[in-house]
């Protein structure tokens, strides 16, 4: 769920500012699960403007004391939350670990990078959510590695049915910045998109429910 709508409308409006929202109706992005979209939100670009990493890290702060997580450790999901996490950990001093969703196959072969002890509270944070099977693999070895997820926090989401269950049944709580809903709204309302473009998206989201 998002963590506040007037925050989800200010980043939304933040990410389309820095033109980190792409829109291709005839040359559709392929997502990391496959699905081709005529949308794609590219997060990483915030990184590139101080204020709006600034604006980002600052409300992952609030939304983690808000919630009560209370964790020992945060975690970034290689590799778009990597950089994010590391943020956040400094700015609760806490210590800082990434987690890959698979175990590398040279060297180590670590999936977890960094130290995390057995059941230690951890906070997850990613960078975009699609179906969530890439940062639920990541969930699943922390808690292998017997830590205790409180939650996860993510800049955005397309609020996928597939991946609201799956956070669910992971018992994970997930909180957003922003999402696909505030991000078409406001995207409409300073002239990013247009009617026809609504309907575009709003048939592709539909075609996934």
């Amino acid at each position: 769920m998002i963590y506040n709508k007037d925050i989800a409308q200010k980043t939304a409006e933040l990410l389309l500012k820095i033109n980190a929202v792409k829109l291709s109706p005839t040359h559709l992005f392929t997502w990391a699960s496959g699905i081709k979209s005529p949308v794609y939100c590219d997060n990483r670009i915030t990184l590139s403007y101080p204020e709006i990493r600034t604006y980002i890290r600052q409300n992952f702060v609030k939304a983690i004391e808000e919630h009560g997580f209370q964790p020992e450790v945060i975690v970034g999901v290689a590799t778009g939350g990597i950089a994010q996490g590391a943020l956040v950990a400094q700015e609760l001093g806490l210590p800082f670990a990434y987690v890959r969703t698979s175990k590398k196959d040279h060297g180590l072969t670590n999936q977890i990078e960094g130290r995390v002890n057995d059941n230690q509270r951890v906070v997850v944070v990613e960078d975009l959510i699609s179906t969530g099977g890439s940062s639920l693999a990541a969930v699943q070895a922390l808690k292998e590695a017997g830590c205790q997820i409180k939650g996860m926090v993510a800049i955005f989401t397309y609020n996928l049915p597939k991946s609201e269950k799956s956070f669910t049944d992971a018992e994970c709580p997930l909180l957003t910045l922003s999402d696909y809903e505030n991000l078409i709204e406001k995207a409409l309302e300073i002239g990013y998109i247009n009617e026809t473009d609504i309907r575009i998206l709003t048939d592709f989201k539909a075609s996934l429910m």
